[in-house]
């Protein structure tokens, strides 16, 4: 890439746009994954009574097991969340931004 396509693009406003709200999602999955796999850890060391009851009078499977299941399903949620709007917004929005600085 030239210095000249790079500095077309740095100076887009739509390349500007794209950096605040790539940022901004990526920052706050973060976090989110963060209070996720941390909040477990923390109930592993603070509360291990509670992850080792049963869900049921009737049952064997303990409370951690689904927390755990639910700390596995989360990730790929917020994982999907990005793909998904990595795909249906940044990626086309980076087309346009190269082909305007292109012209």
């Amino acid at each position: 890439m030239s210095e000249l396509s790079a500095s077309r693009i740095q100076n887009n406003p739509k390349y500007h746009r794209l950096i605040k709200e790539r940022d901004t999602l990526a920052w706050t999955l973060t976090v989110l994954v963060l209070v996720i796999y941390f909040g477990f850890i923390l109930l592993v060391a603070f509360a291990p009574d509670f992850l080792t009851r049963p869900i049921s009078s009737t049952s064997v499977i303990p409370i951690g097991m689904l927390i755990g299941v639910g700390v596995i399903v989360a990730s790929v949620v917020l994982t999907g969340i990005y793909v998904y709007r990595a795909n249906n917004f940044y990626d086309p929005l980076i087309l346009e931004i190269i082909q305007e600085s292109s012209k």
